[in-house]
């Protein structure tokens, strides 16, 4: 064991061992199927506090990892050194220049809330809780995709600790090639302390959910697939088919209900927006019609994610296309009449804005993928280590023609292969990510991908 006691005089954090109490919540992830027993924590207090944990680390070859919220766990880690981000939590937004400067520790519904007040938005996730320095990372995807792209083509620059304890700039200026590596490259290059992101100027939208009941759910998903060719522009949505649990806190409407939610968003006024959604609604007799002009400050009630921790199994690939064949192959595996092992089988329309990248380049894959499957387990340990995956091997099976050989590392449920990791980029930017990390972290210092 490390004698961590000359990194405790170094920084104003806690530094952990597992034999420390609060050990255990300190380095729990919001995905709770992961249990994490490295030999150090560290709480960093300030980007100060990372930098020495970094060196330290660096000094006695403890590999390092880092985590703010968890949402994004793959793996139980049982070495070296995690340092937690949480702490750095401070939001200040500039009206006058649009800008958000966020702390590692910061989730999205705090930049929310804080940019709402000035008739601002973030292009954000739907999950109020997910961190957003995660998030934005790997590209990050949510409910203005369509009409605003990839959440990190709003980053304007990061402070970042690299592996050699130092800390830097990244932006268009300063450090370029990293501020490009840190748009959707994901790991292993840097532990960012802050993130700077555009606001932009959206103070409300027409959006929120059209919910139907089993039997109108095979009848609602072909319509949502047909109305997906023609789209406009401007409006992203997404369809799940739900197995809500029979559970006391889960509201009387759609307890222990199988439905299909049809998301919708459209950032524009009420009267175009029931009239781009007008084929939705009459696809099928809506159980619940949630879609109203709301606050974009209310963005989180648009998919309602979970908020509270829970064991988490997912999956999550992209598409080349939807079409009927699809929805058939989809329906034999997740419909109503299936006992599938997932309370979420998502689909989720893409294009458009998310297809362009920003003029000085990013490292964000899956710019070509149509459409992305996301599959959430049932929150069942016991389930976890044949049923899901064997369930989801089926549906990938099944669904084959319409894979697309690329994904965005966001969505992958695990990158301990080559094969899965690979997968999260184009050749091109894969093999540019891999010089910017050998420059930046020539001995691996960030433990990160395959080993």
């Amino acid at each position: 064991m490390t004698d961590v006691n000359s990194l405790r005089a170094r920084i104003s954090g806690p530094v952990l061992t597992p034999s420390d109490a609060g050990f255990a919540e300190e380095v729990a992830a919001w995905s709770a199927s992961h249990i994490h027993t490295p030999e150090v924590a560290v709480g960093a207090a300030s980007a100060q506090d990372a930098a020495e944990a970094v060196q330290f680390a660096r000094d006695n070859d403890m590999p390092v990892r880092v985590q703010a919220t968890g949402h994004g766990a793959l793996l139980d880690i049982t070495d070296g050194m995690l340092i937690l981000t949480r702490r750095l939590d401070t939001v200040q937004v500039d009206p006058s220049t649009r800008v958000a400067t966020i702390g590692a520790g910061v989730t999205w519904g705090t930049v929310v809330a804080a940019a709402a007040g000035y008739g601002l938005a973030p292009i954000t996730g739907s999950s109020p809780t997910v961190g957003v320095v995660g998030f934005l990372t790997g590209g990050g995807l949510g409910p203005l995709a369509r009409s605003h792209g990839f959440a990190s083509d709003y980053v304007v620059g990061f402070t970042a600790v690299t592996a050699d304890g130092l800390m830097v700039e990244a932006n268009a200026e300063t450090n370029p090639d990293l501020f490009w590596a840190l748009r959707g490259g994901k790991g292993g290059l840097a532990i960012v302390t802050e993130v700077r992101i555009q606001l932009v100027e959206l103070a409300e939208f027409y959006a929120g959910s059209l919910v139907f009941d089993a039997p109108d759910i095979e009848a609602a998903l072909r319509a949502w697939a047909e109305y997906t060719a023609t789209a406009d522009d401007d409006v992203s949505t997404s369809v799940a088919v739900l197995r809500m649990p029979d559970f006391p806190f889960i509201p009387e409407p759609v307890r222990g209900r199988t439905l299909l939610s049809i998301r919708f968003t459209y950032p524009g006024d009420a009267a175009t927006g029931e009239k781009l959604a007008a084929a939705l609604r009459s696809a099928a007799p809506v159980y619940l019609d949630q879609l109203a002009q709301i606050p974009t400050s209310a963005v989180a009630t648009i998919h309602g994610d979970p908020t509270d921790p829970s064991p988490v199994k997912t999956y999550g690939r992209m598409l080349t296309g939807v079409d009927q064949e699809l929805v058939s192959a989809l329906l034999e595996h997740v419909g109503p009449a299936q006992q599938a092992p997932f309370v979420s089988a998502e689909l989720r329309h893409l294009g458009n804005r998310t297809a362009i990248d920003v003029p000085e380049g990013s490292a964000v894959g899956g710019r070509g993928g149509a459409f992305t499957l996301s599959l959430v387990g049932a929150p069942n340990p016991a389930l976890f280590e044949t049923v899901i995956p064997g369930a989801a091997d089926g549906i990938l099976r099944a669904i084959g023609p319409w894979l697309y050989d690329e994904t965005t590392i966001n969505f992958l449920p695990s990158i301990s292969t080559q094969e899965a990791f690979d997968s999260a980029w184009p050749s091109d930017i894969r093999q540019r990510l891999a010089t910017v990390r050998a420059e930046y972290d020539p001995s691996r210092v960030f433990a990160y991908g395959p080993a």
